[in-house]
């Protein structure tokens, strides 16, 4: 085992050090312009690597890479997991399936075919690269769904769904292909049984087994004690971490016990959800940034070496394989054709493909450096392709309502808290202005009065819920002053917040 040196635990905090800084210092540029997250810290790591300045060497056989991505792919799953909401697949399910189902199973037969027409590639490692390039970037994706209301419902729903169900569904895949890539595949019934107990049974079963007690030794100390908010959020990472060494030591699959501890999580207690997507989301995006980082170095620009027409014929194969798969999936499907034509454009490869292929790269199989390298490649070209695609302007949605309709008053209801520095107009009107009722708001409307009526649910709670007041806007927390500048509002208008 190799040592860690004063000096290289320096390098190591200076690196992750330099990740968070300048991912703080241009979050406000990256969400006002959607330029790529990823492409930043690619072009970091290239600058910093041997091509660069030299001060970062990172290979597949460095044991950071292997630490690092380990970290981020159970992160990944984690999060996608915790981020669900059970309510929304019922609600949504044909969707999802169509999705899941034939969406990502037909990119990855097609990607597989071209892998093995193509390339020459043996049908494993061809199903592999296949499962590991059908994987959605979540880094990328988050970019999307961040632009709100230009981005249709119907569409906004499936790639999230997309993306918290895919990659679960893609890593048996890749540890089966795996499997045929060692000199000793299972050959009897026996050996596949103890492949699919370790895969779809010890793995999964110890991440609902430490969800479950997790969450039940929580809530009987928030009940007794307490537990501060921010501390929910590291402590949801505790058990995503706890899950994935559990699964390890009985020899089942970590990563499918991260998700199944996220998935348990999410279908239990929502409180925890939210504090986890609130303040430890971003720690676990700072990990995949900086997974970026590593391999922009060097190791990501390893697919350049093998351009030649059949590596680009493959790429772009690759890249047109989703949109083919996706629009015969969604085909029947009850959705509007922007939405259907964004869901299937819509399918940036990032990190996560990286990821997966990099599994048989840590466990010596024939064949995987190669596998990266073309993954390297398609991935470099998805950045380019769909990450400038990002940039693009966009064209807003209509919400739910004109805004200036106020929610319907049947019938006296939970007051609604206003903003403060209404006190004048307030007393004028006999009215509280710290929490107005349903009968207040119908005074102002009455008076004259500029109403607005702001939906300020957390995400989750807007997205499960069927209820929605009429005309109510919702303004993202980070840019609710621009987007109140940018949509005209006016300056002397009553601002309702409608939590229900």
């Amino acid at each position: 085992m190799q040592t860690f040196s004063a000096e290289g635990f320096a390098a190591v905090l200076a690196l992750v050090g330099m990740v968070i800084v300048i991912a703080a210092l241009l979050s406000g540029f990256i969400e006002r312009s959607s330029f790529p997250q990823v492409a930043v810290f690619l072009a970091l790591g290239a600058v910093l690597g041997p091509a660069g300045l030299g001060l970062l060497d990172i290979t597949l056989e460095s044991p950071i890479l292997r630490v690092v991505a380990t970290l981020s792919l159970a992160l990944v799953l984690f999060t996608d997991a915790v981020s669900l909401s059970v309510t929304e697949i019922r609600r949504h399910l044909g969707l999802a399936l169509r999705v899941l189902g034939p969406g990502t199973l037909i990119s990855t037969a097609l990607i597989a075919l071209a892998g093995w027409g193509l390339l020459g590639l043996g049908v494993p490692e061809a199903v592999l690269l296949g499962a590991a390039l059908a994987s959605t970037d979540p880094v990328l994706l988050r970019g999307l769904l961040r632009r709100g209301e230009s981005i249709p419902g119907a569409a906004r729903q499936a790639l999230r769904l997309e993306s918290g169900l895919n990659d679960v569904v893609l890593l048996p895949i890749v540890l089966v292909a795996m499997a045929f890539l060692d000199n000793k595949p299972p050959e009897n019934a026996g050996e596949w049984a103890h492949l699919g107990l370790n895969l779809f049974v010890l793995g999964p079963g110890a991440g609902v087994l430490v969800g479950l007690l997790g969450v039940a030794t929580l809530d009987l100390v928030r009940r007794r004690a307490g537990v501060r908010r921010d501390y929910e959020s590291l402590y949801s990472l505790g058990l995503a971490f706890a899950a994935f060494a559990a699964a390890e030591a009985m020899h089942g699959s970590g990563f499918l016990a991260a998700f199944a501890a996220g998935l348990t999580i999410a279908a239990l207690d929502v409180e925890l959800c939210d504090c986890f997507l609130e303040y430890g989301e971003t720690t676990a995006e700072m990990a995949l940034l900086f997974t970026f980082v590593l391999l922009g170095s060097s190791l990501i620009w390893s697919g350049f070496a093998l351009v030649g027409v059949a590596a680009l014929v493959f790429a772009v194969i690759t890249l047109l394989s989703r949109p083919l798969a996706f629009l015969l999936a969604l085909a029947r499907a009850d959705l509007e054709p922007r939405a259907r034509r964004l869901i299937a454009w819509f399918g940036p490869r990032g990190l996560s493909s990286l990821l997966l292929v990099l599994l048989p790269v840590f466990a010596g199989l024939p064949g995987s450096d190669r596998l990266f390298s073309l993954c390297s490649l398609v991935v470099v070209f998805s950045v380019v392709l769909h990450g400038g695609s990002l940039m693009l302007p966009s064209r807003d949605v209509p919400q739910r309502g004109a805004p200036s309709v106020p929610l319907p008053i049947e019938k006296e209801s939970e007051p609604v808290a206003a903003a403060e520095g209404a006190g004048e107009d307030a007393d004028a009107l006999d009215i509280d202005a710290e929490r107005v009722t349903l009968a207040g708001m119908r005074d102002l409307v009455q008076a004259g009065r500029p109403v607005l009526v702001l939906d300020v649910r957390s995400e989750r709670s807007y997205n499960e819920s069927d209820q929605h007041a009429v005309g109510a806007l919702r303004l993202h927390p980070d840019r609710a002053a621009d987007q109140a500048a940018e949509r005209g509002l006016p300056r002397d208008a009553w601002l309702l917040a409608f939590c229900r």
